[in-house]
């Protein structure tokens, strides 16, 4: 069996993102993954889940893990258990979205509202779109998972009867780019956060509450827990994974990360295609040696990264 080769203090809190890092290309965790994360849960390192996604959307991921662990959802806003205890929530102001809807007026078709509505009442509500036709074309493998839980609301407006968790921006890149543009412009009291999938052409952009980001949720979280961020390992392939891989003191980039991510010095496992979380866990945990496939050393060596 394999030994830890430093102190299990050392590394105290592994934080993992979901969609391009914990998932491969067809959606699933890869058993290389899953057996390394159990692992690591078993020798007393704790693992949580830092996503985009909402609470509900991510706990099916959470629950194939197979170990009890906390959950970052919203890109920050949510943080809550696996069972459903709430540690702490960031939820954009209802005056602050209002005044947000009106000014982007010229993106409504591209504009989703999300609650932090759960099993208590179904779910129902917990997103809310006026329409779908300038979705459909981008996230639609979404909404087809999603539309238990959409309520059409016009004008959109009208559902905000309390404090939404985010606003979010959904089309093409260059669309987005636009929306990008105009919030910069807003002079709002938000955080503006992105998701870029350049090979689907998509773009997701995030709007929540001033100071709210997986970054800082995670500093919240560590400091509860009495862990430094020399102790957190952080694993992300993508633009709203920044704040939270600045964080920790141990930050691994996957191998598929965006080309901003590829470019800031941090260490870079294999790819979600080749379970790069195992990966980048078993470097830390046992000094395996990160050994990347061609391609993703083609990328890393072009752009200048070290391993």
């Amino acid at each position: 069996m394999l030994k830890l080769i430093v102190p299990d203090e050392s590394l105290r809190l592994i934080a993992i993102d979901i969609d391009g890092t914990l998932l491969n290309p067809e959606f699933q965790i890869s058993p290389t993954d899953l057996a390394a994360l159990r692992r690591a849960d078993g020798e007393g390192v704790e693992v949580i889940l830092v996503t985009g996604r909402r609470h509900t959307f991510a706990l099916p991921i959470a629950k194939q893990l197979g170990f009890d662990l906390w959950l970052i959802t919203s890109n920050g806003a949510i943080t809550r258990s696996l069972s459903g205890e709430t540690f702490h929530r960031d939820l954009l102001p209802e005056a602050t979205c209002r005044e947000l809807v009106g000014t982007m007026q010229e993106f409504r078709g591209q504009t989703v509202l999300t609650f932090d509505r759960g099993a208590f009442d179904g779910g129902a509500g917990a997103i809310v779109i006026e329409r779908l036709d300038e979705l459909e074309g981008s996230i639609q493998r979404w909404l087809e998972k999603n539309m238990q839980y959409i309520r059409f609301v016009v004008p959109i407006e009208d559902a905000l009867t309390s404090d939404p968790v985010q606003a979010m921006f959904c089309g093409p890149v260059g669309d987005m780019q636009r929306v990008l543009l105009s919030l910069e412009r807003c002079g709002l009291p938000i955080t503006v956060l992105r998701t870029e999938y350049p090979g689907r052409d998509l773009s997701i952009v995030d709007v929540l509450n001033a100071g709210c980001s997986k970054g800082h949720a995670l500093e919240r979280w560590a400091k509860y827990r009495g862990i430094t961020h020399s102790q957190v390992m952080a694993i992300g392939d993508n633009y709203n994974d920044i704040e939270m891989l600045a964080f920790a003191g141990r930050p691994f980039i996957m191998g598929n990360a965006s080309e901003e991510l590829l470019g800031r010095g941090w260490k870079v496992t294999r790819s979600n295609a080749e379970s790069g979380v195992a990966a980048a866990v078993e470097h830390v945990l046992y000094g395996k040696e990160l050994l990347l496939n061609s391609a993703d050393e083609g990328r890393r060596s072009e752009i200048g990264v070290s391993l």
